[in-house]
């Protein structure tokens, strides 16, 4: 695998673009407007949601990334199958990730989709922890992609895709409770956490397991994912959704948020993953516990939320080049080992 298409130039594709061409990958990058500033990888300008002209375009390429909207992963997914192609991507979406966990019983090319922060690295830090105990009876992932300096009672800004988090928000959430896998509504199960004395909420949120209920169902009792906040954010996106009815008009809620709350260039990544079970018939916690802020990569200022995305797709990337992951089939998220992983090149940034 040499040759790769990158679909979608905003903050997260352009960076995982340039990632993969540091890694000695041959990086085209598509999008449907001209990006600015020069490129050191190819650039063409055309529209990435017509799946039959990327179908073609990929005939010329080994793997495809998509870093477009989840709504848009469906056409691109097919396309790459069609063309015989590897194909990632980062969406938190369980309908795209089913309908391509069902094209790779008959793909070419490996399948990997959700291999963003979470889904994607935040599994696999889950897997790594549930695999150092003889029996683990719970592992709870969070993560919060948050504005370190917030202001306003909604305590946030949108610095990752509208529809997605939109889409987090109103869909329902995969647990497994008890041993029982269960459907559990958005937005609830609200706690409270502290990070580096940073006081902290955490609710349900949709996808962010991707899919490690269908792998440790039977295994581990209780598994649940929740999205971290700063205080008071999930009473007043359930008021906005569902007292003003505002998830019956999707598209409308996420240009209201972003208008209100547009990106800032100094956010922070919260990942708190702790894991309960025993070892040698003992009882034990263990927590992965990390705040990621900006970073400087190739001369220029990256948010949290860019470098974590995109480093984590572009390390599994590498590690499928490099024959540490396989190259055809269905790739699970805990299926990639952490210490691998942050031996990458690109994952070595997690570790810093």
């Amino acid at each position: 695998m040499n040759k790769i298409a990158v679909l979608g130039l905003g903050k997260v594709g352009d960076l995982a673009a340039l990632l993969l061409h540091d890694s000695g990958f041959s990086v085209t990058g598509f999008d449907r407007h001209a990006p600015r500033g020069a490129h050191p990888f190819a650039v063409e300008t055309v529209d990435v949601s017509d799946s039959g002209t990327m179908q073609n375009a990929f005939a010329d390429f080994d793997a495809v990334l998509s870093c477009l909207p989840y709504h848009l992963n469906l056409g691109v997914a097919n396309a790459a199958h069609a063309a015989g192609i590897h194909y990632f991507d980062l969406t938190e979406d369980v309908p795209t990730t089913q309908h391509i966990l069902e094209l790779s019983e008959t793909a070419r090319g490996l399948m990997a989709p959700q291999c963003g922060l979470a889904p994607g690295f935040v599994g696999i830090v889950g897997a790594s922890l549930i695999g150092e105990f003889d029996k683990c009876r719970s592992v709870r992932m969070r993560v919060g992609a948050l504005p370190q300096n917030p202001t306003g009672l909604m305590g946030y800004n949108f610095n990752w895709s509208p529809e997605g988090v939109v889409n987090e928000y109103l869909n329902d959430c995969e647990v497994i409770e008890g041993g029982e896998r269960k459907w559990v509504s958005p937005m609830e199960w609200h706690e409270t956490l502290y990070i580096d004395g940073v006081k902290l909420e955490a609710f349900t949120t949709s996808g962010g397991l991707g899919t490690m209920c269908d792998t440790y169902h039977g295994v581990v009792d209780n598994i649940d994912y929740k999205t971290m906040r700063y205080p008071g954010h999930m009473e007043l996106m359930n008021f906005f959704f569902h007292e003003l009815l505002m998830r019956e008009r999707r598209e409308l809620a996420g240009e209201i948020l972003v208008h209100a709350k547009p990106p800032v260039d100094h956010d922070v990544v919260y990942v708190h993953v702790a894991a309960e079970g025993t070892i040698d018939e003992r009882l034990s916690r263990k927590e992965f516990v990390r705040a990621y802020r900006p970073i400087q990569i190739a001369g220029a200022g990256r948010t949290a939320i860019a470098w974590t995305t995109a480093g984590s797709v572009v390390a599994v990337i590498e590690m499928v080049r490099d024959g540490l992951l396989p190259s055809n089939g269905f790739l699970k998220q805990e299926d990639i080992p952490l210490s691998s992983f942050l031996k990458t090149r690109t994952g070595a940034f997690y570790g810093q």
